[in-house]
Parts: C-alpha cells; sequence; structure tokens
C-alpha cells in the first residue's frame, strides 16, 4: 500500500487538474470534427480513448519531469517532498513506471487511424523535454502550450485524417490559453525559481503580468470565437461564449492576486471548469 500511494503521488493521480488539462484540447479537436448525426457510439469511444491517453501521458510526463528536475525540486518549498526529490522512489523505478505508463498509452493509440498515430509519435520528444526548457528559455509556457494543446490536432484528425485551417486557428489559440494559465501556475514558484536560476514566462512578465495574461486570453478568445464563425455554430455557442468571456477576463485576471499562492491555484484550477464550458458550447452550438 504504500508503493502504491508513493506511484499515487509520483504521477499526480490525486490532481485531476493536469491531465484533465491535457484531455480538454482533445475533446474540442474531436468534437468540432464529428459529426453529430452520425452514430455516437464511435464519439464516445473515442472520448474515452483520449481521456485514458491523457491521464497515462500525464502521469509518465510527470515521472519523466520529477527525474529530470530531481536537483531542482530540492530546492524549491514546494515540490522537495516529492518521491524522486526526496528519494523515496529510485530514478530507475521511476522511469521503470514511466515506460510501462508510455506502453500502456501506445496500446490506447493504435486504436484511432495511421496518420493521427503518426502525429502522436511525433510528438513525443516534445512531451518529454519540456522539463528543460526553463534551464535556458524564458518561454517553458510557450513550450508547455504547443505540447498540452496537440490533442486537439489529433481529435481532428482521428475522424477526417487530415489538417485543416480551423483545427490549426484553435491550436494556436490555445497554446496561448496554456500560455497565460501556467504562467498564473508559475507565480506560485517564482522567488524560489529566481533564487536557484531557473526562467520562465511568470519572471519574465512580473512587472507587467495583468497585460501579458490579458494579450494571450484576448488571443485564445479571438480564435475560439473564429472558430465558431467558420464551423458556422448556432447561438448557443455564442451564448455560452460570453461566460466564457467574463471567466477569462474577469475572474482569472481582474481578480487575480499574483502575490498569494493560493488565489493562484485556484485560478489556475478554474481552468477545468473552463475546458468543459469550451466543450459544451462546442457540442450545443453543433446541434
Amino acid at each position: 500500500m504504500n508503493q502504491l500511494s508513493l506511484f499515487i503521488e509520483l504521477t499526480r493521480l490525486k490532481k485531476p487538474i493536469g491531465y484533465m488539462l491535457l484531455f480538454w484540447p482533445c475533446s474540442w479537436g474531436l468534437t468540432i470534427s464529428y459529426n453529430f448525426t452520425n452514430n455516437l457510439n464511435i464519439y464516445f469511444f473515442y472520448l474515452l480513448l483520449f481521456f485514458l491517453g491523457s491521464v497515462l501521458m500525464r502521469s509518465a510526463g510527470c515521472i519523466v519531469n520529477d527525474v529530470l528536475d530531481r536537483k531542482f525540486d530540492k530546492k524549491v518549498s514546494r515540490t522537495k517532498n516529492r518521491p524522486i526529490a526526496s528519494g523515496k522512489i529510485s530514478v530507475q523505478t521511476g522511469l521503470l513506471f514511466a515506460t510501462v505508463l508510455c506502453l500502456l498509452a501506445f496500446l490506447v493509440l493504435i486504436n484511432f487511424n495511421y496518420f493521427t498515430i503518426f502525429l502522436a509519435l511525433g510528438s513525443m520528444p516534445l512531451a518529454f523535454t519540456y522539463p528543460l526548457m526553463k534551464r535556458f528559455t524564458y518561454w517553458p509556457q510557450l513550450f508547455l502550450g504547443i505540447t498540452f494543446n496537440y490533442g486537439l490536432i489529433l481529435g481532428w484528425t482521428s475522424i477526417y485524417g487530415d489538417i485543416s485551417l480551423i483545427p490549426l486557428i484553435f491550436y494556436i489559440g490555445a497554446i496561448f490559453w496554456t500560455l497565460a494559465y501556467d504562467t498564473i501556475y508559475g507565480f506560485q514558484d517564482i522567488k524560489d525559481d529566481e533564487i536557484i536560476g531557473l526562467k520562465s514566462t511568470s519572471i519574465k512578465f512580473k512587472k507587467t503580468p495583468y497585460m501579458f495574461l490579458t494579450l494571450s486570453y484576448l488571443i485564445f478568445f479571438v480564435s475560439f470565437i473564429t472558430v465558431g464563425f467558420l464551423m458556422e455554430l448556432n447561438e448557443f455557442f455564442f451564448m455560452i461564449s460570453i461566460l466564457i468571456f467574463f471567466h477569462l477576463f474577469f475572474y482569472q485576471i481582474k481578480k487575480l492576486d499574483i502575490g498569494d499562492t493560493e488565489d493562484c491555484l485556484r485560478k489556475f484550477k478554474s481552468n477545468n471548469f473552463l475546458g468543459l464550458s469550451i466543450l459544451i458550447s462546442l457540442i450545443v452550438g453543433k446541434i
């Protein structure tokens, strides 16, 4: 039971926000591409596959992240007790767990068409090199956005087997969504990161955080609305988009206190609600 508890802690399974933020873009891409007049069993089956893939790959990514960051994690109060940083789990055991999780994720992946499988495998280097970015650039959150929202493209290709303008517009916007919410998340560690020499957009824009967050969320919202117009979604989509607008710009930005770590975490976690809201808007917009 102790080993199971350590595995759950290592993979962050008790913190669903990580894999849900990976899952929502997959569900958006699948939803905008799916014809709801067809058999819905395929839609829900693919949705389940994307959810399982998100959980497995996020768990594997957490392990690789902890292995690469173990020396830095020891110096940060929020992360010093993680299983690998604290020595409760060895690096070798952690990598073994990550390998098994990747193999399970591959069993999920082979249920899709060849083009989707090819694209997904191509994203693997992105997924496992993200932790290194904060050593060399102030833009690790941008790199995370490129990686975390890749599932939006996969959701589209799982149905069409090719790429078109609509998912690309949505994907670019979603990158800025991640760029903003992970910057908010990064404000929790900004003091420790500066001491140990790590970089982030939280540090780069610490003097103008609200302007940067507003611009990032604005790009995301414009891309989201543009997709609605291009797909000729109904009025219910645009009605729900008003709620999404208020959540982004009034709750997450106007009421954000970057000096309060608990508030930063609350605002970050609220993106799970935002992801669900966007999924609902797309579904009702197409019905």
